[in-house]
């Protein structure tokens, strides 16, 4: 197949730090090009890829001091996957909402991962499209707004490869991690509490936007001690890596019902199990008891660190090689691309000379 893959532009694929979705649209695409097909990436300049990169930005665009209004970047970058609409067989976007008008006047059949969560504001205007196509990257998330046009589920993916296995964790005295955006949705204050009640110490990384600067430093900040409460910014994946295979917990504090939370199988690819809140997909992402804890309240999260020791490091290593792996992503995408193609067959009777369709 001819395939466009659509970006944000604010972070370059696969992302250097943190960045769920360009990591996610990063194995996808490389792993399509993997399997023979015929890909173009649309996203920042500085992105790595197998595939044809076209990009309207040279660098991602939180990396560029000179960028005042970053939606004229989107705006541009729609009007490029306009333009080149007859090229592809199918367009997947990654853009959230931004992208449904102009998904609307295409031609080229569309469909759109969802990898943001709901509010009231933009539900309504999902419900404006909802007769486009979308995937959910969970279950729960497709609960949210059920009444859209929704092909199936596809969980996220990671590389197994890139995350080493730790059998036993090297860590004196042993700590709990946190890994996320320093914002309250992803609980960062609760994982300080758990860390305070419990008397462990607690290893964060993330990075810091400009909008939760203020909660940083008034809700975070002040407890950061650099004995038991650490922080380390945002760091590379290597990094990343060793923070959350040599911890004996990961916390996934989260305030909100997040879609799906990359980092709980990131963790749990390198051994380490996952105490979290139950909200959003934690259901459908960790098994109670085995490769962590899904608790529903700072209370039991507090309880389940004392337990978290006596689970064994492989189960957690094996649900991501199972059910987490890039292999098994794929596979669903390319299911739910035939499943929009022989859509668009059946309503229009034949395929149009625009589109057409190469099986590789």
């Amino acid at each position: 197949m001819r395939i466009a893959q659509v970006s944000p532009l604010w972070e370059q694929v696969p992302p250097p730090g943190y960045g769920g979705i360009e990591l996610v649209v990063g194995h996808l695409t490389d792993e399509l090009c993997r399997r023979g097909h015929q890909v173009t990436l649309f996203a920042s300049g500085d992105s790595q890829t197998l595939a044809h990169l076209d990009s309207v930005c040279l660098q991602a665009l939180r990396l560029d001091p000179n960028v005042i209004e970053p939606a004229i970047y989107d705006v541009l970058q729609y009007k490029r996957v306009l333009d080149r609409a007859n090229e592809f067989d199918i367009i997947h976007f990654h853009s959230g909402y931004s992208a449904l008008p102009y998904a609307e006047i295409l031609t080229t059949p569309v469909v759109h991962t969802l990898h943001n969560g709901f509010n009231p504001e933009n539900q309504e205007v999902f419900r404006q499209y909802g007769h486009q196509n979308y995937i959910s990257i969970s279950d729960a998330q497709q609960q949210q707004v059920s009444e859209l046009n929704f092909v199936r589920t596809v969980h996220n993916a990671i590389a197994i490869e890139d995350y080493p296995f730790i059998t036993k964790p090297d860590n004196n005295p042993p700590y709990l991690a946190f890994l996320g955006r320093l914002s309250p949705e992803k609980g960062p204050h609760h994982a300080i509490e758990i860390a305070k009640r419990t008397g462990w110490s607690l290893k964060m990384a993330g990075k810091i936007d400009a909008f939760d600067r203020r909660y940083f430093a008034e809700e975070i900040a002040p407890h950061i001690d650099g004995d038991q409460i650490q922080y380390y910014g945002e760091l590379s994946h290597s990094n990343k890596a060793s923070l959350l295979g040599h911890a004996t917990a990961t916390l996934f504090p989260i305030t909100w019902d997040e879609p799906f939370g990359l980092v709980t199988i990131e963790s749990m690819c390198t051994g380490t199990p996952v105490i979290a809140l139950s909200r959003g997909a934690v259901p459908e992402i960790i098994t109670q008891g085995t490769t962590g804890f899904i608790c529903h309240s700072i209370e039991e999260m507090v309880a389940a660190v004392s337990q978290v020791k006596t689970l064994n490091r492989q189960h957690s290593r094996d649900l991501v090689s199972r059910s987490f792996s890039v292999s098994s992503m794929v596979e669903k995408y390319e299911a739910a691309y035939q499943n929009v193609l022989h859509q668009r067959w059946a309503q229009n009777g034949h395929r149009g000379p625009a589109s057409p369709l190469v099986v590789v």
